[in-house]
């Protein structure tokens, strides 16, 4: 009997077990293009109504059977497009079907952090520094979004690299700048949510819209059908640069008629942000309208523009932060009970562009574009020709300078007015023209803006096809064409009615001998007046292959640039060599790269990338002083410099990773190694010691390079929690000893020591800068944190960031034979090496600490959701140094020994600080 019963329940149990087996449907989500498992993805049976849900790995299985045959499954989560999967359900076997994936409604998500970021961390200036997290801020990889955003307020730069080296297009149109070679950011700023399409190329990998450079290619996608139909109202309030910030976007979809159009209107303002008087003023406006006219043709058209003034902070000397701390900006003073900030930057450049798109088939592509973009950029000043210096941090003015000369009850006094004031005093500034208007002499005091008017007219074309199923390929050609005015004009005149006259205070010769004894007033240019003229075209091709074990890829560029500038102002300090045009300069820039990634399995993957790139010398580092004259690098005073000679600047870059994908764990280990070459660098100074004057530093020749390793890693610990790190080590130095040679604003100037007038332009010799650190934030930083997701859609996250190696910007002067000679050429006879060795050493900021919070809700009420947001940046509240240079003011062994030995620096390196406690706070509603 009992063998009868258990033959029955075994029985029994095995059929359960086949019936089990029968109705099995399981499977995993994930994300289409980060890899990642998402949780709470809906997974429905259309037929019967079924539903499950994926977990914290993205996983699901259906606890009730499914009829057999053919079923379709619907995969659906809020903020992603859904999907149909058809599925065919057997007896005796188990459906399981992995890594199925959802791709992002663009434009639906929730107003995440790393959106809010970019307009604040971008300013094209922000202390000095260079940053890139814009470029970053679209990427999906763990570090490059570390690097980003929580590397990006020490002014951290990946791999060392400025951000000139890699490329920014909105609609395939690139928006690098010839002078300087980077993008400007704040002509977008404040439309966040129209520029949230972006498409990022790491590093060298390849795009589908340009070459690229060594640190990738970012293309923000603004085609009025690319976004999804609905609007968004966005408040937000901060501390860092502006206070208020209000954005409203809409779009209509895709209609029927084959129209789309999306408009956003955005304003931030704030008369202070974190650092004193540093005002933000601005206003965004973009409108995109396109029309699809068949299957095969539509057009886009793209306006955008974003007014912005903000008022810019000092870099002080230690002695300055001690007695005033890191919110104290030497800009400003009050007028008329207000803060009046002298140094303001206003960007008024409008962008508009036509898009045409043929999709010429299925597989093939070709879009052509035209952009234009206009307008001005001007940075304010104060001009004191005819008065004392008014920089409230003047050195003759502080505590250091009395102490120098032993007058302690000086250094007293003058502690106590800084501590006391300190600020610009305007009512004596204006007070000091009004007498003048008296005596019938022109301003002391003036308030100008060195102006860049810029006209950029942009034509390309793009084409893309897929060859077969493995092969992609990818060409484009590009023109592009700029005419710069450059000029100083006079926008207020504080008081004075006698005007300002155009001679250098220097030498006294005017700065247009063309119209001697020339008076400026309000509106009026002065000083310097000049164009310049760039023509770039450019071509690409590149060719992508992709298997089942490998994937590879090769691209190739040819580039033609050339500049030319015309002055319309004779300057005495050259005549002869700064009026009508001169030399027309030609650059051809080459470009290779080529790369692989070799799937180890599908969890394990190794990835290689090099390249080798030539390209023009940025306008800035080509003309050596193009306010005053044609010079440019290896010519001065028209003269040909022997052996110097422009050219192209050379990259060549590599880099090998190794990538981890699981489920669970994410992870990438990179090393690199980049070394530039024929690079010139140019620097604007006052200097004295043994020489004393305005010069023009040039380095040529610079090579530097720049080795290390990055780390990102991320686990999803539980479905709820995850950790996540990433790690930069590099080592970034100079790696030879340039060519460096000195120019003045004019030929004669004073010794300080014998009262002789002397001549400050120097021979071509070398700067021993080999070795030493380039400076341009931390070389090493560390990130680890966490971030808590709730099912009930809140969550929060917490970093803790590490950073240390970072150095200050040497003097290339300091570092050559001007150092350790006299006027005559002749060393000093009291020089000590030893004593020069230490006096030379690059300094090292102090290894700091931040910890940063971040956390955010949202809400679904019917068809519309509510979002909230919040961060709280450097919680510590620690004080730290983000950048700095050395002043050269005392570039000579004897000047440099006597300022280092003083109780407190004369003239001390500058600095910049980074934020104390930080926040920001945002609410949206979208319908």
């Amino acid at each position: 009997m009992k063998k009868i019963i258990f033959i029955f329940l075994f029985g029994m149990f095995s059929v359960l077990t086949a019936f089990a087996q029968d109705t099995i449907v399981k499977g995993s989500v994930k994300d289409a293009v980060t890899d990642e498992p998402l949780p709470d993805v809906t997974i429905t049976v259309e037929e019967t109504g079924q539903a499950e849900k994926t977990d914290g790995l993205g996983q699901f299985q259906f606890s009730q059977p499914i009829p057999f045959g053919e079923q379709m499954l619907k995969i659906t989560k809020p903020g992603f497009l859904p999907k149909r999967y058809p599925i065919i359900v057997n007896e005796g076997q188990t459906v399981d079907i992995q890594d199925m994936t959802l791709e992002v409604d663009k434009g639906s998500q929730v107003d995440l952090f790393t959106i809010t970021l970019s307009d604040d961390e971008l300013n094209d200036d922000t202390s000095g520094s260079d940053n890139i997290s814009g470029l970053l801020s679209s990427s999906l990889d763990i570090f490059q979004r570390t690097a980003a955003f929580e590397f990006s307020s020490s002014f951290f730069r990946v791999r060392g690299l400025d951000s000139d080296n890699g490329t920014v297009l909105i609609n395939g149109i690139k928006m690098n700048k010839f002078d300087t070679g980077r993008p400007q950011w704040s002509n977008w700023g404040g439309l966040n949510d129209v520029v949230r399409n972006q498409e990022f190329s790491q590093g060298l990998s390849p795009s589908a819209y340009t070459f690229g450079g060594v640190l990738g290619a970012t293309n923000i996608n603004t085609k009025a059908s690319s976004y999804r139909e609905g609007g968004r109202v966005t408040y937000s309030s901060s501390n860092r640069s502006y206070t208020n910030r209000l954005m409203a976007s809409y779009s209509s979809g895709l209609m029927e008629d084959g129209w789309a159009y999306t408009i956003m209107l955005g304003r931030r303002w704030g008369d202070e942000g974190y650092q004193d008087a540093s005002l933000y003023d601005s206003n965004s406006f973009f409108a995109s309208v396109e029309k699809v006219i068949n299957d095969k043709h539509s057009i886009n058209f793209t306006s955008i523009y974003a007014p912005n003034r903000r008022g810019k902070s000092s870099a002080n000397t230690q002695e300055v932060y001690d007695l005033k701390g890191i919110k104290y900006n030497e800009y400003w003073g009050y007028l008329d009970g207000e803060k009046k900030n002298s140094r303001i930057k206003e960007v008024e450049e409008p962008i508009i562009m036509l898009n045409h798109t043929w999709d010429m088939s299925s597989k093939t592509a070709l879009n052509t574009n035209i952009g234009y973009q206009f307008g001005k950029v001007g940075n304010s000043r104060l001009d004191y020709a005819g008065g004392a210096n008014p920089s409230p941090a003047y050195y003759q003015d502080l505590p250091s300078d009395y102490l120098e000369d032993g007058d302690l009850a000086g250094a007293y006094l003058a502690e106590q007015e800084f501590l006391n004031d300190g600020q610009i005093d305007w009512e004596r500034i204006i007070d000091a023209n009004l007498t003048n208007n008296i005596s019938g002499t022109n301003a002391a005091y003036t308030l100008y803006e060195d102006r860049n008017d810029d006209k950029q007219l942009t034509v390309n074309t793009i084409f893309n096809t897929e060859l077969n199923e493995n092969i992609l390929f990818h060409a484009g050609a590009n023109y592009r064409k700029l005419d710069s005015e450059n000029f100083a004009e006079i926008i207020d005149l504080l008081g004075s009615t006698t005007g300002v006259s155009n001679v250098d205070n220097f030498s006294q010769n005017n700065f247009d001998e063309n119209n001697p004894g020339y008076v400026a007033y309000e509106g009026d240019k002065f000083r310097y007046n000049y164009n310049i003229y760039v023509n770039e075209l450019s071509g690409f091709a590149q060719a992508q292959f992709k298997y089942n074990k490998v994937d590879f890829y090769l691209a190739g560029s040819l580039t033609k640039t050339d500049y030319q500038r015309e002055g319309l102002f004779e300057n005495g300090n050259n005549v002869g060599n700064s009026f009508g045009k001169g030399d027309k300069l030609e650059f051809t820039g080459v470009g290779a790269k080529a790369g692989f990634t070799y799937k180890i399995t599908g969890k394990h993957l190794l990835d290689f990338n090099g390249g080798y790139i030539t390209k023009a010398p940025s306008i800035r580092n080509t003309y050596t002083n193009s306010r005053e004259s044609h010079d440019y690098v290896g010519v001065r005073f028209g003269e040909k410099e022997e052996g110097i000679d422009i050219t192209e600047e050379k990259v060549t870059s590599f880099d090998a990773s190794y990538i981890f994908r699981s489920p669970i764990i994410k992870a990438k280990l990179t090393g690199f190694y980049t070394k530039i070459e024929d690079a010139n660098e140019i620097s604007f100074f006052f200097t004295q010691g043994s020489n004393t004057g305005f010069i023009q530093e040039v380095l040529t020749g610079v090579e530097k390079k720049h080795i290390g390793g990055e780390l990102g890693i991320e686990a999803q610990i539980t479905p709820t929690i995850k950790l996540k790190g990433a790690a930069s080590v590099g080592q970034y130095t100079y790696d030879n000893n340039p060519n460096l040679y000195i120019n003045s604003t004019s030929e004669d100037f004073v010794d300080t020591q014998n009262g002789e007038d002397v001549n400050l332009v120097t021979d071509v010799t070398t700067s021993n800068l080999k070795d030493y650190k380039v400076a341009g934030g931390p070389q090493t930083a560390y990130s680890v944190g966490f971030e808590y997701r709730d099912p009930d859609y809140w969550w929060f996250g917490a970093t803790a960031n590490f950073f240390d190696n970072a150095y200050v910007d040497i003097s290339p002067l300091a570092r050559s034979n001007a150092f350790y000679t006299d006027a005559d050429g002749l060393p000093y006879n009291d020089y000590d090496p030893e004593v020069a060795k230490e006096l030379l050493k690059q300094e090292k900021f102090d290894n700091y600490m931040v910890v940063n919070l971040v956390g955010g809700k949202s809400w679904k009420i019917g068809d519309k959701y509510i979002g909230f947001f919040a961060s709280v940046g450097n919680l510590l509240d620690k004080e730290y140094k983000t950048g700095g240079y050395e002043q050269g003011r005392r570039a000579d062994y004897r000047a440099l020994r006597d300022d280092v030995n003083l109780e407190k620096r004369v003239f001390g390196a500058k600095y910049w600080y980074g934020r104390g406690a930080n926040y920001f706070v945002n609410v949206y509603l979208r319908f």
